[in-house]
């Protein structure tokens, strides 16, 4: 494995030599077959030693067009693929992420669909249905295609109440208890070593909501995992955290809302207000598309079926309480 570094001499000649959500980087480690990340004004490229060179010379022929000739992204692009040794997708599948996993159902291929067309998708739906796990997923697929240049994946630590300076231990370890699906969704789909990499460079953060605040997030994928224990307060502060070039994926179970005192959800109240919002899609999961083992599906079809019926028993005592409030309703008790 060979690295090398090449620093950049400011932010526009970054912009160009990168192209539009680094457009550029993608075509660069696909046409040579490298690792290629951006960070602080330096461009690092690792990989096999020749590939590496190869690629090297080739952004400082970009960087020359640029610095000499023209600023133009898509210069740089033809750069890249006509130095590399490896075809680069044309046409209509340029933009076609290559997802680690597949959808099992229609909802969930509509669900993948959306996080690659929408500014912010929300996906609700029952447990085992498998709404964070492909928000992750694509998340990953996407900062690998070059497209986003981070991931950031956050959960409110609701079982903590948001409070976590009395808990013993460092940030990471106060938080990795509640933020514990997450870190599951991230090493079923990184090895280890890949997983670890990101983590230290940044490239993948996970955080409770709490931390979310006074931020600004730029080139990246942001997901919000068990967003109805989000008061609405905080869903406001999270969906106006997006930066320039950033997509966010909103998740949860609006059946399993954990708030105290009754409070409103945030991401019920999130559903009703932002339906109709331009760049906004809501897609909703069933209990048919859960696809964790069989009878998962069938618990989750008995609690439903248990807690309609007390809202149907509810909704019949009122009625009678209404009735027999009413003048009929007196004068058939008095009767």
């Amino acid at each position: 494995m060979s690295e090398v570094t090449i620093s950049l001499r400011n932010l526009d000649e970054e912009r160009v030599l990168l192209g539009h959500l680094d457009r550029n980087l993608r075509v660069l480690r696909l046409a040579h077959g490298i690792e290629a990340t951006s960070r602080g004004g330096r461009l690092t490229l690792k990989g096999e030693p020749e590939q590496v060179q190869r690629a090297a010379e080739s952004v400082q022929r970009a960087l020359e067009v640029i610095r000499n000739d023209s600023p133009d992204p898509s210069r740089v692009a033809e750069i890249f693929e006509r130095d590399g040794d490896k075809p680069v997708e044309k046409g209509g599948s340029q933009n076609r992420l290559r997802i680690a996993v597949k959808p099992r159902s229609a909802n969930q291929a509509r669900y993948l669909e959306a996080m690659e067309a929408s500014d912010v998708t929300f996906g609700v739906g029952p447990a085992g249905t498998g709404k964070t796990y492909l928000a992750v997923a694509m998340a990953v697929a996407s900062v690998k295609a070059g497209h986003y240049r981070k991931i950031v994946l956050v959960r409110p630590a609701v079982e903590a109440g948001e409070h976590l300076g009395f808990l013993p231990g460092d940030l990471e370890a106060k938080i990795r208890p509640y933020l514990r699906p997450l870190y599951d969704a991230l090493d079923d789909l990184l090895p280890k070593s890949t997983l670890k990499r990101y983590m230290e460079e940044g490239v993948v953060e996970i955080s409770p909501l709490a931390y979310m605040r006074g931020r600004t997030l730029n080139h990246a994928v942001i997901i919000l995992d068990e967003a109805q224990n989000t008061t609405v307060a905080q869903m406001k502060m999270f969906l106006t955290r997006m930066g320039s070039s950033s997509r966010i994926i909103v998740t949860g179970d609006v059946s399993q809302v954990d708030l105290p005192g009754g409070r409103e959800s945030g991401l019920i109240h999130a559903l009703r207000i932002l339906r109709r919002v331009e760049g906004i899609t809501i897609c909703s999961l069933k209990q048919e598309d859960i696809v964790r083992h069989q009878v998962v599906q069938r618990i989750v079809k008995a609690y439903s079926s248990f807690e309609e019926r007390g809202r149907q028993l509810e909704a019949e005592r009122k009625k009678s309480d209404d009735d027999e409030g009413s003048p009929r309703g007196r004068e058939r008790r008095r009767s």
